[in-house]
């Protein structure tokens, strides 16, 4: 079913945000011009014979062997899923879309502690360039997912700002300034 009809359905509010086509949810915070830790993004995950669907703040990492002990399987039967895996669950979606409504696909959902702390988030739908912008609490009420810990931050802190004001990106073996 499409995320947005999904929604409408319910009643729940919502607002659309069409974008460039984003391949990451770290695009996806960039081209909604949202901090990253108000995105979500979602994970088919496989454990053992079957798949859980793991929504995490786009600031995150999620970390096999906490998850592992969350579903209670051992980390060895533990795996993130394959595009095959992907396209045959998501057949409504575009190739490496994955909307963080499991229970649309018969999923069980898991939601990263981490993600609970903000009023509302970002998520993607179906396409690449749509995103949409739901209160957390509604999304909490639509899925009931189950909570945990099963996060890393990518980064464990931010570094500081600049004093003349320019944007820095670090490459190997290149430092290039005022890029924004």
């Amino acid at each position: 079913m499409y995320v947005l009809d999904f929604l409408r359905s319910r009643g729940v509010w919502f607002e659309a945000l069409l974008h460039h086509p984003a391949s990451s949810s770290a695009k996806r915070a960039g081209n909604a011009h949202v901090p990253g830790r108000r995105v979500a993004k979602a994970v088919l995950i496989k454990t053992g014979d079957s798949f859980v669907l793991a929504v995490l703040p786009s600031t995150s990492w999620i970390d096999l062997g906490r998850l592992s002990d969350v579903v209670g399987t051992p980390p060895s039967e533990v795996r993130l899923a394959t595009q095959d895996e992907l396209l045959a669950i998501f057949p409504d979606c575009e190739p490496g879309v994955v909307p963080p409504f499991g229970r649309l696909y018969g999923l069980t959902t898991l939601v990263d502690s981490g993600l609970t702390e903000v009023p509302d988030i970002v998520v993607g739908a179906n396409t690449r360039h749509e995103g949409l912008r739901m209160h957390f609490h509604d999304f909490q009420t639509l899925e009931q997912p189950m909570r945990a810990s099963f996060t890393r931050p990518i980064a464990p802190h931010a570094d500081p700002p600049f004093p003349d004001g320019k944007a820095r990106v670090a490459e190997p073996g290149l430092f290039r300034e005022g890029l924004q």
